[in-house]
């Protein structure tokens, strides 16, 4: 998949951008704060129907606009067009349509244009709580299993209607509560079961990338962990039913899934270093850009990479350019505020590029 052309209006503090990108190189170059991370949002919500860091519609509009627009012009893989349109005003709900016809669910879109976006915010998925790494799995698995997102969210909802009963004050319903536990637990053994064939097939892809950053230094692994693991989901979410009550929410269930990440067999929140945690998180990113190409209907995901460079020492930056500038990845949208970084990349790479310069929300093209 490419993004031929870009359009954004009143998006964060992008008053107004038209671009037109390069098929495989797009260098966005801007000091902090100035827009970079904006742009590279817009074509995440392009593909989301949503921003990658602000949970509410209202707060990627501009605060002095009543409106937004985001459109882009895709080609896919097979060369077909598909032209993608965003707009809300402020107030009322926003329009998703592809090819000027309007979706009515927002959920028939995910997966069409397959993205992945590694960003210094994904730092949080080794320093936060676990609802991080399940929304990495979640967020790739939606993209090439349609079924997953709707097992997933009819599993969040009989999770939320328990937990509305056991916070009450009176004796629950024992039949609706019955109930709401069966549909938890048959939804989310097929979460379960989606969930860990991606992380089997995700690990050793993903292994071979780390070491080939650190030039096979360092080991790395992964690890799934799951209530579903312990039996019958149902037997499980049942066992501790009076708990549950005491607490006034489901202490178990596939809500709570995990991923262990493990440096050296050691916790990498504990064990590694800046350069090291980043390094992990890049290369897990990385595997799922792979993953995705294999699975999502076999078209290249976009690969949008945010200041990556940032605490990483020379050769594992090299060792990076020399990945990314392979035939296995398609477009790439990549920022940095050091041009010396995007210049190692371009140089004898004989691929096409755009060069862009960020400041105060305007973009600009650059002259190479």
């Amino acid at each position: 998949m490419q993004l031929e052309k870009l359009s954004i209006i009143n998006y964060k503090n992008i008053q107004t951008a038209t671009l037109d990108l390069s098929p495989k190189l797009n260098c966005f170059i801007g000091h902090n704060g100035e827009g970079k991370t904006n742009l590279l949002d817009a074509v995440y919500y392009l593909s989301f129907c949503k921003s990658a860091f602000n949970p509410k519609d209202s707060e990627v509009m501009r605060h002095d606009a009543d409106y937004f627009v985001l459109e882009g012009d895709y080609s896919t893989d097979a060369g077909e067009h598909e032209q993608v349109y965003c707009g809300m005003k402020r107030g009322s709900k926003k329009h998703f349509k592809r090819n000027k016809k309007e979706y009515k669910r927002l959920s028939q879109h995910i997966g069409l244009i397959p993205l992945i976006f590694v960003s210094p915010a994904d730092a949080t998925l080794i320093e936060g709580g676990s609802e991080e790494r399940r929304r990495l799995m979640d967020v790739v698995i939606s993209q090439y299993d349609t079924p997953y997102i709707e097992s997933l969210s009819r599993y969040n909802k009989a999770l939320q209607q328990r937990n509305s009963l056991l916070k009450q004050e009176e004796e629950p319903d024992p039949t609706l509560l019955e109930l709401l536990e069966m549909q938890m637990a048959e939804h989310g053994e097929e979460v379960y079961k989606k969930r860990a064939a991606f992380v089997e097939e995700l690990t050793p892809v993903f292994q071979h990338i780390y070491q080939t950053i650190c030039s096979e230094r360092e080991q790395v692994s992964l690890e799934y962990v799951s209530h579903c693991q312990r039996g019958s989901l149902l037997e499980v979410i049942q066992r501790d039913r009076a708990k549950d009550r005491i607490m006034g929410y489901s202490l178990h269930g596939t809500h709570k899934d995990d991923l262990i990440m493990k440096l050296g067999g050691y916790p990498m929140k504990k064990e590694g270093s800046q350069g090291q945690n980043k390094t992990y998180v890049l290369a897990l990113k990385l595997a799922q850009f792979d993953f995705l190409r294999r699975t999502a209907g076999n078209t290249t995901p976009l690969l949008l990479l945010d200041d990556i460079f940032d605490k990483l020492d020379s050769s594992r930056v090299e060792q990076i350019v020399r990945l990314v500038s392979g035939d296995d990845f398609g477009q790439i949208f990549i920022t940095d505020t050091n041009r010396d970084h995007l210049d190692k990349i371009l140089q004898g790479s004989g691929f096409n590029y755009k060069l862009f310069s960020v400041e105060g929300g305007e973009i600009n093209k650059k002259e190479g």
